[in-house]
């Protein structure tokens, strides 16, 4: 009998996709279209590659309310929020496209009498793609744009609660020309999934989950050898100075608590603020909050939607209650906010104070929309806390002095250090992590390194 997957939508728990999975012999048929079709596809020039993949994006983004719309049903952004996920996809798509000559350009190590030296960078060749639920298009095209354009064919293997987004991104390759095999998705169970990154037909796997889903993908790549990035989430952390402007810093982290109703791996979960400001802030950030509205993500006033699922929203009700009975105060009351409600996924936004790392809220991952803020006396005591995580994705900085912010940065044990801003990626810059939030890099020029290998040319010239 054929294994179906359910997509459950958080709007109304209703059944919103249901798909067959793969079988085995299709996963094998798969990947031998893959390697066949990489070949002629990575022999292709690159201008032309670029060509039918810009032509892709354009498809893609033509059809923006239909995606917007899908991506509310299956995971609950707020319709008013939808959108921003095709724009960030055409950024960081059209970026790509743009650097894609210089990035893959030969490197010219210099002039040696008699010699020509030179390295290339090519393709790994089949490279899979596993896609988390939360941002489901941008954690997706960080890795499947750029490997196509290097000339890799890609199989995406998208979450289950966003199968969808697999469809559209083989609608809009197909509508442009990119040939049969080059790109493909399949709809799997998790045991497959790691027997497909396991094949050594696979060359190259990019992966965004937890840190147990990561360690699961260096587990079964080793069958195989093939490289592996992860990017596995965060706990991220922001530090308000004496010296910020406080309203600026309110209003980004309070957005950067919330947004996507806290489902992000790089928004932020704690807070350190100096003491002489921290009465203050913490009062603008319960004000703010105050003002959410959450409800049905379908209505556009609403601009905070439920989590993906009530078990969800039970891990985050249950650090709360932890961090509660440790000490803990919460500042919001949930009768603010009608539409939460146990046993369901619509979950209050929660702001938490006399917070320490002794609980799981200030330790571990919180997806959802809780945040907790600490009182610092000095930018030592918020050094010390902010690196004081199993994890390591973005740190955010709000201070006027930008000399000093950037000496605290060096010393941040994190991938990405912001200064008056907190919970963007920019195309430009590489995308990575340290310690639990994993490893590689995507996006900017660096993220095509992971995507290709070194290929060495030395030739003795003839005389």
């Amino acid at each position: 009998m054929t294994e179906t997957l359910k997509t459950i939508s958080p709007v109304d728990g209703r059944i919103y996709v249901e798909r067959p999975l793969e079988t085995a012999a299709g996963i094998d048929r798969a990947l031998d279209s893959a390697q066949q079709a990489q070949h002629a596809w990575a022999s292709m020039p690159l201008p032309a590659r670029c060509r039918i993949l810009a032509r892709a994006v354009d498809g893609f983004v033509a059809k923006a309310g239909d995606i917007a719309a899908e991506i509310t049903w299956q995971m609950g952004r707020p319709i008013s929020h939808a959108p921003g996920e095709v724009r960030g996809f055409e950024e960081r798509s059209r970026h790509m496209l743009a650097i894609a000559a210089q990035a893959l350009a030969a490197i010219q190590p210099g002039e040696k009498a008699g010699f020509q030296r030179q390295i290339k960078r090519v393709p790994l060749g089949v490279v899979v793609v596993v896609a988390p639920w939360n941002y489901p298009y941008l954690t997706a095209v960080n890795a499947v744009l750029p490997a196509l354009i290097a000339g890799n064919a890609v199989v995406l293997k998208h979450s289950h609660q966003t199968p969808l987004c697999a469809e559209r991104f083989l609608e809009a390759f197909v509508g442009a020309g990119v040939p049969a095999g080059v790109f493909q998705y399949l709809h799997l169970s998790h045991a497959d999934t790691a027997r497909l990154m396991g094949d050594r037909r696979v060359a190259g796997v990019c992966f965004t989950g937890s840190v147990s889903g990561g360690r699961a993908v260096v587990a079964a790549t080793a069958a195989g050898f093939a490289t592996s990035g992860l990017e596995l989430g965060g706990k991220d952390p922001a530090y308000v100075r004496a010296d910020a402007n406080l309203g600026h810093a309110i209003e980004t982290l309070t957005d950067g608590a919330f947004f996507n109703a806290g489902q992000s791996c790089c928004g932020i979960k704690r807070i350190y603020v100096a003491a002489s400001r921290y009465e203050e802030f913490v009062a603008g950030v319960v004000d703010l909050t105050k003002k959410y509205r959450l409800g049905s993500p379908l209505d556009p006033q609403t601009t905070i939607g439920p989590v993906v699922r009530t078990s969800a929203a039970d891990a985050v009700r249950s650090q709360v209650r932890e961090a509660v009975a440790r000490g803990a105060r919460q500042l919001i009351d949930e009768a603010w906010f009608p539409a939460s409600a146990p046993g369901t996924p619509y979950l209050a936004p929660q702001v938490l104070i006399d917070v320490d790392h002794s609980m799981a809220i200030m330790r571990e991952e919180t997806f959802g929309p809780a945040v907790g803020i600490m009182k610092v006396s000095s930018d030592e005591e918020a050094l010390r806390l902010m690196n004081d995580s199993e994890f390591g994705l973005t740190a955010a900085i709000f201070s006027a002095d930008a000399a000093r912010a950037e000496t605290l940065g060096d010393a941040l044990e994190t991938g990405t250090v912001f200064l008056n801003r907190c919970d963007y990626l920019d195309p430009s810059l590489a995308w990575t992590g340290v310690k639990n939030s994993g490893r590689g890099c995507t996006l900017s020029s660096i993220g095509f390194e992971q995507l290709t290998r070194p290929k060495s040319y030395h030739f003795r010239i003839a005389t």
